[in-house]
């Protein structure tokens, strides 16, 4: 049997992707191999009756990645895209007692992202694994992703995270989706989204704007490289680099302000009023949104990983690269230093009393904050630490992709909502079909499973400010 393989890259020089597609003809036999360059990407095998049918369906697939834009190429002879892990040291605490830790969550790898809601903690680490567990630290799910995760953010209901391979997948119903792919020269280090708008820093100190559809907005440069924070909110993006802070308006019309820092921007943290800068020169700092303007600094013994902040800034809390968690009142003063017990805080998320941390060893971490129980360790009295285990049979949520679409079913069950994509202007965008919402709208959407005519069925549909919808739940392809 003869075997012909024909490897093709997404290779214009403006491209923002950075893909490849494999088609290997074996006889009667056809493997297409696609991915993202640098990886392995994902595999598909189907078998015709005749190696003559086999030939055919491969010319045809081939013949339409190239009237996509992708080219013959060498494999190799393409870098991968550019991925910096943060690097960071942890030395033991310096802290006389050792925070009152209720349960420990080891996810078995570094570990930077975090997010906490009214039900569940949420914590994603370098391999690519993200863990939902509730406030009292039962593990609820696990999703697994391509790549290890940078960071994890809310918007609203829907939950997102930002991995290494350049994609940010939609975390909020029980398939992950890939909702942005960000360009191959943006070497991400932290995003943020609101209202549905994607907001990246990146290593070189550049802020990358990406709408609804995927599409790029704006871009700019701040003052200093290494950008590790970025905010977002209805009046600006808080930009954290090397050099201090800059802010610019969300449409990308100007700067509004910029402000120097002690030290480089190491996480950002943001309230109401305020944004919160972790530096590298032993501070947070609190500057104000509307001007810039510090309002307050407060003093750590190392370098800071990590900030956050109760609601209205009445408690700041800092995790040090030195295994030390403080918590800080509003005006500056220190009013605790402890252990963390079990490496630096890399994140952190303060609610209702409680701190929540990954720290250096890839651990989430429940510290209860309130004041009882710091007085308490502070005298030497601490609670015995939980260790939450994993159920090794619990199954893990893999992405969505065209080649492994989402169920499907018959007719639109009661209450859900019907979708439709259609092709307009070289792009496939998708529109309400159901009535009681607006058809000229665009609905955001996963691009891996848009194909032009497909009607999809969500469980809802929820209006974000910049005239578009946004699935929440799942997605079922209509038949």
């Amino acid at each position: 049997m003869s075997r012909v393989s024909t490897y093709l890259e997404l290779s214009q020089d403006d491209s923002a992707a950075h893909k490849f597609y494999e088609v290997l003809v074996d006889g009667a036999t056809v493997t297409v191999r696609y991915g993202r360059i640098g990886s392995a990407g994902q595999t598909q095998t189907t078998t015709f009756p005749t190696g003559e049918k086999a030939r055919g369906a491969a010319a045809k697939k081939v013949g339409e990645k190239v009237r996509k834009g992708y080219a013959p190429a060498v494999p190799g002879g393409r870098a991968p895209r550019a991925v910096t892990r943060r690097q960071v040291a942890s030395a033991p605490s310096t802290a006389r007692a050792v925070a009152p830790v209720l349960w420990r969550f080891r996810t078995g790898s570094s570990a930077f992202g975090i997010h906490v809601d009214d039900d569940r903690c949420w914590v994603g680490n370098q391999a690519g694994d993200v863990y939902t567990l509730d406030h009292e630290g039962a593990v609820l799910a696990r999703f697994s992703l391509p790549d290890g995760v940078k960071c994890l953010v809310a918007d609203d209901f829907w939950i997102y995270a930002g991995c290494d391979d350049g994609r940010v997948y939609d975390l909020s119903a029980k398939v992950p989706f890939a909702a942005y792919d960000i360009a191959a020269d943006v070497d991400i280090f932290w995003l943020d989204i609101h209202q549905g708008v994607l907001n990246v820093s990146d290593c070189d100190g550049r802020l990358t704007v990406i709408d609804h559809e995927d599409e790029h907005q704006w871009a700019r440069r701040s003052q200093g490289e290494h950008a590790w924070m970025v905010r977002v909110d209805d009046r600006a993006v808080y930009h954290g680099h090397q050099e201090g802070v800059t802010a610019y308006a969300p449409d990308g019309s100007g700067q509004l302000w910029h402000t120097p820092t002690r030290g480089g921007v190491l996480f950002g943290w943001q309230e109401d009023d305020a944004v919160y800068a972790g530096t590298a020169h032993h501070a947070v700092q609190r500057l104000s949104k509307a001007t810039g303007a510090i309002e307050a600094t407060y003093a750590c013994d190392s370098a800071v990983y990590s900030c956050a902040a109760a609601p209205g800034g009445r408690f700041v809390f800092a995790g040090d690269a030195a295994s030390s968690v403080y918590c800080f009142g509003r005006d500056g003063t220190r009013l605790w230093k402890l252990g963390t017990g079990g490496g630096s805080a890399l994140s952190m998320q303060y609610r209702d009393e409680r701190l929540y941390l990954v720290t250096t060893d890839g651990s989430l971490v429940c510290v209860d904050a309130s004041e009882a129980a710091v007085h308490a360790a502070q005298q030497g009295t601490v609670p015995v630490a939980r260790d939450v285990k994993l159920a090794a049979a619990m199954p893990a949520h893999a992405p969505a992709t065209a080649a492994t679409a989402v169920a499907a079913v018959t007719h639109a069950p009661a209450g859900t909502v019907v979708v439709e994509c259609t092709q307009e202007a070289g792009r496939v965008r998708v529109h309400v079909v159901s009535e009681g919402y607006d058809p000229s709208w665009n609905v955001q959407f996963p691009r891996a499973i848009r194909q032009p005519g497909g009607r999809y069925v969500v469980d809802a549909l929820h209006p974000a400010a910049g005239g578009f919808y946004r699935v929440r739940g799942d997605i079922r392809r209509l038949l």
